[in-house]
């Protein structure tokens, strides 16, 4: 396999030295374990890139994975051949743009060093558990993406040269002050507005339904009323409070578990204490003596035989204590700022002090109790040890279970019972198992919908998994039977059908109202009498930016793509997504300028900085396709 992996990277020196270099460190940390022969398999190829084949096969795999990205996204209905024509081309010149850079980083010596890629892989969140990288959920991650090591190592590579170009392209970009001035112009631009809503609910007296438009509709709009696609699931789940119980405790182990975590039972010096406290400003000398005087008085009466918490409720000003009569409970000497602390753990039990200084004034304290640093003996823990030594033992044993089971799956088991049995997994059967929501007991998690709906797993012959739905979960499953979407019964779907069709109607009627309103507006007719006319209230004149947030967003957005008025008001309809319409009256505009917001204006520059970093990366591309020679296979996905 490294001789086959040698072979691939002649000519590409830098690149064969880092890959088989952290090949090393792989195999350091993880072992042989899932490095796979990289052969570029068939001669043929689905694209050419100046002499750089990508095989049919990848151009395939990649055109599955996004006819199955989409399929989700239309609830498993079936795409047009207009819109598979699109998606594939979009997905060629993806292939043929990332190539195309990746060619010009490696001819422009752009290079990912060793400790940027290892960064940059142990920073993966996939590959981590509580925020550190995990060798095996890296593992995991990989086997589910399909990947080995070797293959990401070198992916990785490439994109952070890719990246290093990407940002070179991006420093070269500047924008003028003219350019700069013109910006503030156009966004902090302010147009004087007035509007009238046409509600759905104005026109709906106008609509009439029965049973045949209903039906009509329903014909019509079919795929709005389909039943997701589904599919019978059949799983194995390994849960890790399910193998707790299965670990067997022997007092010798939890014994040798209780000596190496004996430091953590262990426990200083505390003390039992009660204070008064006179409060006093330190930077106040005439509070602070105020504070020392009366600390002294204090001390006398308890000299004189008074009552230390009777005086502590008396006089202290440590609201937390006081009404207990000064008591501050068992503290370690961590819990006292240093002058408290200092004293009261210089006293003998029974002593009280002398005023003590600190920054909230004067404490005189008394030291009750004291109970030496000592180690909680086993008996003592004993039972919070078995629960969490069992739990790290079913860890372990989690963890080596899914190894085999991955293993198992590599090897090309394809009996699912028997691997539950062997496992001892907990087994189950979900009728219809739902392409958008899944379904209970496992739930939507999204990397197990990808699993289920991917086309290995849809054939029915391969066990999918193993899935990860937490740290302490997995599954494992078959697919028995594959449901495609279908109609829903209009009797089920005809409260949804008749609200459909009032919402359509009533919106073509607000419409046509509008416009008939807009019609009359440019003929001259003033535009609170048109709106009266309407039955509707309206906005009072007022100027609103780009973003206001208190205008329909398509309100404003329409406002702003009207033509400046000139002399004369420019009058629209606006046609609303939630439905009804809009009679929208411009009048007026305030050009805009910079300094009234400069963070508004620091975050405008960013985004039009972003945008011409993203043209000039648009243009630096179309310049390299422009003078690559690029060959397509016609017959790629046929």
């Amino acid at each position: 396999m490294l001789q086959n992996l040698g072979d691939k990277l002649k000519g590409q020196r830098w690149l064969a030295t880092l890959v088989l270099g952290l090949l090393a460190l792989l195999f350091a940390i993880w072992g042989a374990y899932g490095v796979v022969n990289l052969s570029f398999g068939q001669p043929d190829y689905g694209l050419k890139i100046d002499g750089e084949r990508i095989s049919t096969e990848t151009l395939n795999r990649a055109w599955q994975e996004r006819q199955a990205q989409y399929a989700r996204m239309l609830n498993g209905s079936e795409m047009g051949d207009a819109q598979k024509l699109v998606l594939q081309q979009q997905l060629l010149d993806q292939y043929i743009r990332s190539t195309l850079l990746r060619q010009r980083a490696e001819k422009d010596g752009y290079r990912a060093t060793p400790d940027a890629l290892r960064q940059s892989i142990t920073s993966e969140p996939a590959f981590q558990v509580d925020g550190k990288f995990d060798p095996r959920a890296a593992r995991t991650a990989l086997a589910q993406a399909g990947l080995s090591e070797t293959a990401y190592y070198q992916e990785r590579a490439q994109q952070l040269a890719v990246e290093q170009l990407d940002q070179a392209i991006e420093s070269s970009d500047f924008t003028t002050p003219a350019e700069m001035q013109h910006i503030y112009a156009l966004a902090n631009e302010q147009r004087e507005i007035r509007y009238a809503l046409l509600p759905p609910d104005h026109f709906q007296n106008a609509v009439k339904i029965d049973d045949a438009k209903v039906k009509a509709w329903y014909d019509a709009h079919q795929s709005d009323y389909m039943t997701p696609e589904s599919v019978h699931l059949k799983y194995a789940e390994l849960r890790l409070d399910a193998l707790t119980p299965k670990v067997t405790v022997k007092p010798e182990d939890l014994q040798a578990y209780y000596d190496k975590v004996k430091s953590r039972y262990s426990e200083g010096e505390k003390r039992h204490a009660h204070h008064i406290l006179i409060a006093a400003d330190p930077k106040d000398a005439k509070s602070d003596a105020a504070a020392l005087a009366k600390a002294n008085e204090v001390e006398a009466e308890l000299k004189s035989g008074k009552d230390f918490g009777e005086l502590a409720k008396k006089y202290s000003a440590d609201p937390g204590s006081a009404a207990q009569g000064g008591d501050l409970g068992w503290a370690d000497k961590s819990a006292y700022v240093a002058p408290f602390a200092d004293a009261l753990f210089g006293m003998q039990a029974g002593q009280v002090s002398d005023p003590v200084k600190t920054q909230y004034g004067y404490h005189i304290i008394r030291l009750d109790e004291i109970r030496p640093a000592h180690v909680r003996a086993f008996d003592d823990v004993k039972g919070e040890l078995e629960t969490e030594y069992r739990k790290q033992q079913a860890s372990e044993l989690f963890g080596d279970r899914q190894e085999q089971i991955e293993q198992k799956l590599e090897s090309g088991a394809t009996d699912l019972d028997a691997l539950a049995q062997q496992f001892e997994l907990q087994s189950g059967d979900i009728a219809q198992y739902s392409r958008t929501s899944g379904a209970p007991p496992l739930g939507g998690n999204p990397a197990l919908l990808t699993a289920v709906f991917s086309d290995d797993a849809l054939s029915g012959e391969k066990i999918g998994g193993p899935v990860a739905l937490s740290d302490d979960h997995l599954v494992i499953f078959k697919v028995l039977e594959r449901h495609a979407p279908a109609p829903q019964p209009l009797a089920s779907v005809r409260d949804e059908v008749v609200a459909a069709i009032r919402k359509s109607e009533s919106t073509v009627a607000a419409k046509a109202a509008a416009d008939a309103a807009d019609k009359q507006l440019f003929d001259g007719k003033s535009f609170d009498d048109v709106v009266k006319s309407l039955g509707v209230t309206a906005t009072p004149a007022t100027y609103v930016g780009r973003n206001d947030p208190q205008v329909p967003a398509q309100i404003r957005d329409a406002a702003f793509n009207a033509p400046p008025p000139a002399g004369k008001p420019v009058a629209r309809t606006v046609e609303l997504d939630t439905g009804g319409a809009a009679v929208l009256l411009v009048s007026a505009l305030k050009a805009g300028a910079a300094g009234s917001n400069p963070q508004n204006d620091a975050q405008l520059l960013s985004q039009y900085q972003r945008r011409d970093r993203e043209g000039s990366m648009n243009a630096y591309l179309a310049e390299l396709q422009r003078r690559a020679t690029i060959k397509r296979n016609p017959t790629i996905f046929e």
